[in-house]
């Protein structure tokens, strides 16, 4: 919490501390700790309203802009460069630090020191409400020397800030832009330029933001619990180092004094513990000079004549400015050894502290230095309608609030340093000095000079110099011994004690200027260094001995198994060179053999490419002239064929036009009319029976095929049935032969046993002169049979397992059939469907054509009829009606009829069927859904819309479409593939019924047609239907 609201960046620290803190562990009289305290020590309060460049503002206001957008919406906060106490650096985040995280972690900790959540919306509602301040400008106002809000955009943060305060906004604005002198007789309001109302708005954040951090001392201290009846404490004090910056103001001033005071402490501290080591082992010293800067602490805090005192003076004078004050500190310290001033500035001046020279610009010295409360601020926060802003400013005595009590923080601050001195001189301190290594903030950086400048500012060099001045280095007796006992080992060999064996050591290498104590002895700066390097020396020659005799033993030891290896190494080698010399041998015959064989291998192979490739260039050029002569053949007979086509064109050409001047005549007279439309209809009755002919015999083709198929089925089940009987008896033979093999073999392993049994025994009965040979022959007849047996059922079990392989690839020998019989019949129900489509299209053409014969003129109706249309027999089997051409009298539409309608029925049907084709590839694909709706069924009904073929008599499209989804949904065990194509049919069936019932409203003409075994609806239900019976 409290780095949070009083922790910085600054240009050499991420996480610097801008206040001095002094930690108390309390203990009571058994040891145990019994309470806690934190002291503070001069917030850095300028910081909340200046910052400089590449330095950051505290830490809690860069956590309430990186907070929750709910939070920010309530405060009313946006992006920290919008706002001006923020905005004075460019630097608004550091590198690894994630400031809504860190935000969380501070609400975390204020819960556990048992700050409420009321107080906790308080305590960043003034935090807000002091970045709203800053944003707040002014301009002159219409008065002279009066100020009032800039614009729109300062009078909102206005408005926000006592929003957040809980206050009047009226009265906050007069608070900032006028002050109230209060006399004897009345009480004059004095109004304020913009320059004044902008110190005014400062003074007011800053005075604001210090109660704040004081109040969460205290609520801490009061968290952790003090004891005040405590008799001893360890204190832990982390206060700022010394500070020299490029500028360096009033804050920069305090912590310097802070480290001077310090400063003189330690050097007191290590001068008194070198006095006390002297005189406890009662040895001859002189006094040892050190540095005193009591001269530089008499130049800064001294009354009445030091730099705070004069301070204090101006800033209670009214006209008083920061070169005034800087003129009257030249005019006292002119002659002062510790104060110099420059030769370029005419308000800064130097101080030679301990650490080095620093010069101070004394621009904001007197801004900085007072600490008094705006009695204007302290009515209107202290009047506020919230609870805690108003406790942090609590009323005032009569006397004080008449006018602002003026109060130093200079002074302030020495006081408190003052007791803080005398808290340390009661206890016994001990000092840790943190050096920061490099000011880059990386790891494994050193720099040196860096390094040397902050040991020299923390007083290690000084502490250092100090002890070198005496007797730095100290040893007991004992470890002296130890240590160099070796440069002189005579003289441990008495029985002396330690006392005399160290002074005859000491004079043993004739060492001059030491001590000897009660305990230790005390040596110079550099003694203990000879001391080291003689021993060094005695040691390096004991080692080298060592070592000789270490490295000629090793050098014998390794002669001898050098020698061994070498002997091994040679007969090794002799070996190996005998053993090549032998495998060359090996390989040189044999690379004369693969030489022979490949040169034979290439020869034959060079000799069969080449009579191979001359058999290909002589059938090649044998082809080529063979195909020339069809070639000119085929033309020859092609351009016969032509001509004879050509001639009877002709002649035939001649002959219509004859035969239709008689016709036309002939039809003038009796009725063309009731002729043609017979001839027509017989016609057309002659080309609907040839199709229906087709179509009836392909439909017995499917019948017959598809009875095949289903009688190839049960022959196949019937198959699979009886070769799973078969194979359960032969797995039954199987296993009774093997049961027969073991317990034949069972019964030939216990008559050997016996026969062994029984050899044995013999010899024991001497009663027994002869062997039995009948029962021997019997036993080795036996032994054959079993024998026998035994080979005979291996045998049928052999021949029992190819049997079983066979019966297995017949088996799957007939799947393949019935696979093959199964895509036939999908094939030629394909093909059936595309001739009813074509049936379809031809027949519908035929009427629309038909319908436009009609529509024409009684002339033209008999003119047309009296032309003859002559069938003729092509090549491949199929008629081609050739008409001749019409005379200049014949209307437009019985030339196109009569010359192009064929071609244009052909193409239009193949152009349909590609269609259609195209349409079944497309949807047969998984194409997904598009805002919940199935891509493919919207895609059918658009192309069916598009086709017309909901105005057709008859099409095949919707039966290609149903056989799609049932073979689509066949697998039943793809539940998405499933999902896919029932939702795709649901949507077509919808779509469909929509359109036909919008197509069969009333006053449409209906037309007789053949009936069909099920309509188009009970078809598609009937494919769905299938695979949700399987399921069931």
């Amino acid at each position: 919490v409290l780095e949070a609201f009083g922790n910085a960046k600054t240009v050499r620290n991420n996480n610097s501390s801008r206040f001095g803190k002094f930690v108390e562990i309390q203990f009571d009289q058994k040891g145990r700790i019994s309470g806690a305290a934190v002291r503070t020590y001069l917030l850095e309060r300028s910081r909340v309203c200046q910052i400089s460049e590449s330095e950051r503002n505290y830490h809690c206001f860069y956590m309430i802009c990186a907070g929750s957008p709910e939070e920010r919406e309530k405060y009313k906060l946006g992006d920290p460069s919008t706002f001006h106490y923020l905005n004075q650096s460019n630097c608004y985040k550091i590198d690894g630090l994630d400031e809504s995280k860190e935000y969380l972690e501070t609400r975390k900790a204020m819960d556990i020191i048992g700050i409420s959540s009321e107080e906790q919306e308080a305590i960043f509602r003034i935090v807000a409400a002091i970045l709203h301040l800053g944003n707040v400008e002014f301009a002159e106002g219409d008065d002279v020397d009066s100020s009032k809000p800039k614009n729109e955009k300062s009078m909102f943060h206005l408005r926000t800030a006592a929003e957040l305060f809980m206050c009047d906004e009226k009265a906050l604005e007069d608070s900032l832009c006028k002050r109230i002198i209060v006399t004897r007789d009345e009480n004059i309001v004095k109004t304020l330029d913009a320059e004044a109302a902008k110190g005014s708005r400062d003074a007011l954040a800053k005075t604001v933001y210090s109660r704040l951090f004081d109040w969460l001392v205290t609520k801490i201290n009061n968290s952790i619990g003090q004891d005040p009846t405590s008799k001893c404490l360890i204190g832990v004090l982390d206060i700022y180092g010394f500070e020299s910056f490029k500028t360096n103001s009033f804050e920069q001033f305090c912590i310097n004094l802070t480290n001077e005071k310090l400063q003189q402490h330690f050097n007191q501290h290590v001068f008194k513990m070198e006095q006390e080591e002297y005189t406890k082992e009662e040895i001859d010293w002189s006094y040892i000079e050190f540095v005193d800067n009591q001269d530089i602490l008499d130049l800064i805090d001294k009354k009445p004549g030091g730099i705070i005192a004069l301070l204090d003076e101006a800033c209670m004078l009214p006209r008083s400015t920061h070169e005034t004050f800087a003129q009257k500190l030249y005019q006292t310290f002119k002659n002062h050894k510790r104060f110099v001033k420059p030769k370029l500035s005419r308000s800064d001046f130097t101080i030679c502290h301990y650490a080095g020279d620093v010069t101070y610009q004394t621009e904001l010295f007197l801004d900085k230095n007072k600490d008094y409360v705006i009695a204007e601020h302290q009515a209107l926060l202290g009047a506020s309608g919230c609870s805690f802003v108003s406790g942090l400013f609590p009323l005032l005595s009569d006397d004080s609030s008449k006018s602002s009590k003026f109060s130093s923080i200079g002074s302030r601050f020495k006081q408190q340093l003052q007791s803080l001195l005398e808290t340390l001189s009661s206890t016994e301190p001990h000092y840790i000095r943190c050096v920061k290594p490099n000011s880059l903030l990386k790891p494994a950086i050193f720099e040196n000079q860096n390094v040397l400048q902050q040991l020299r500012c923390g007083g290690v060099m000084e502490a250092i110099r100090i002890s070198c001045a005496g007797y730095p280095t100290r040893r007991t007796f004992l470890e002296f011994i130890d240590r160099f006992g070796i440069l002189a080992p005579d003289v441990l060999t008495g029985s002396s004690d330690e006392i005399t064996a160290v002074r005859r050591l000491l004079e043993k290498v004739d060492l001059q200027g030491y001590q000897v104590g009660k305990t230790k002895v005390f040596l110079r700066s550099g003694q203990m260094a000879e001391l080291d390097a003689r021993r060094n020396e005695v040691l390096g020659r004991s080692a080298n001995l060592i070592q000789r005799k270490v490295r000629s033993f090793l050098a014998k030891k390794s002669f001898i198994a050098l020698r061994r290896s070498a002997v091994q190494i040679q007969t090794v080698c002799r070996g190996e060179l005998a053993r090549r010399v032998y495998q060359g041998l090996r390989r040189e015959a044999a690379s004369l053999k693969i030489q022979t064989r490949y040169r034979m291998h290439n020869a034959r192979k060079a000799y069969t490419e080449l009579s191979a490739s001359a058999l290909t260039i002589q059938s090649s050029l044998r082809g080529m002239a063979a195909r020339k002569e069809i070639h000119f053949r085929r033309q020859t007979r092609a351009a016969i064929i032509i001509q004879t086509r050509c001639r009877q064109f002709l002649a035939r050409l001649d002959y219509s036009r004859t035969r239709k001047a008689a016709i036309t005549t002939q039809c003038f007279w009796r009725g063309k009319v009731a002729r043609k439309e017979l001839r027509k209809l017989k016609l057309a009755a002659r080309e609907t029976g040839a199709l229906q002919a087709a179509k009836n015999k392909l439909e017995k083709q499917v019948e017959e095929l598809t009875w095949r198929l289903q009688l190839e089925k049960r022959m196949r089940a019937d198959l699979e049935e009886s070769k799973s009987q078969e194979n359960a008896k032969l797995q039954a033979a199987l296993q009774e032969v093997q049961q027969q093999y073991k317990e034949t073999k069972d019964t030939l392993v216990k008559e050997r046993e016996a026969a062994k049994k029984v050899a044995e025994i013999a010899p024991v009965i001497k009663e027994v002169p002869v062997i039995d040979t009948e029962l021997m022959n019997k036993l080795r007849d036996e032994n054959d049979k079993l024998k026998t047996l035994v080979s005979s059922l291996e045998k049928k079990i052999d021949d029992t397992e190819k049997k079983y392989d066979e019966t297995n690839k017949i088996s799957e020998e007939r799947l393949k059939k019935a696979m093959d019989a199964e895509s036939k019949i999908d094939d030629l129900n394909m093909a059936m469907l595309r001739l009813q489509e074509k049936i379809s299209n031809m027949e519908t053409d035929e009427k629309v054509q038909r319908q436009a014969l009609l529509s024409t003129p009684v002339r033209s109706m008999s003119e047309h009829l009296s032309i003859p249309i002559v069938p003729k027999n092509l090549e491949n089997g199929y008629h081609e009606a050739e008409e001749p051409k019409e005379p200049q009298s014949a209307p437009p539409a019985l030339k196109d009829y009569g010359n192009g309608d064929p071609k244009l029925k052909k193409s239009s049907a193949e152009k349909q069927q590609e269609n259609v084709d195209a349409l079944i590839d497309c949807v047969a694909k998984n194409l997904g859904y598009c805002e919940g709706k199935p891509v493919a069924a919207f895609t059918i009904y658009k192309c069916l819309l598009h086709w017309k073929s909901f105005e057709a008599e008859k099409t095949s499209v919707f039966d290609r479409l149903i056989q799609l989804i049932g073979s689509a949904i066949e697998n039943e065990e793809d539940n998405d593939n499933l999902a896919y194509w029932l939702s795709n049919t649901s949507s077509l069936l919808f779509l469909l019924q929509r359109s036909l019932k919008a197509a069969g409203a009333p006053g449409t003409v209906s037309r007789k047609k053949p009936p069909q075994p099920t309509s188009l609806f009970g078809r598609m239900a009937q494919v769905c239907y299938c695979p949700f019976h399987a399921h069931k």
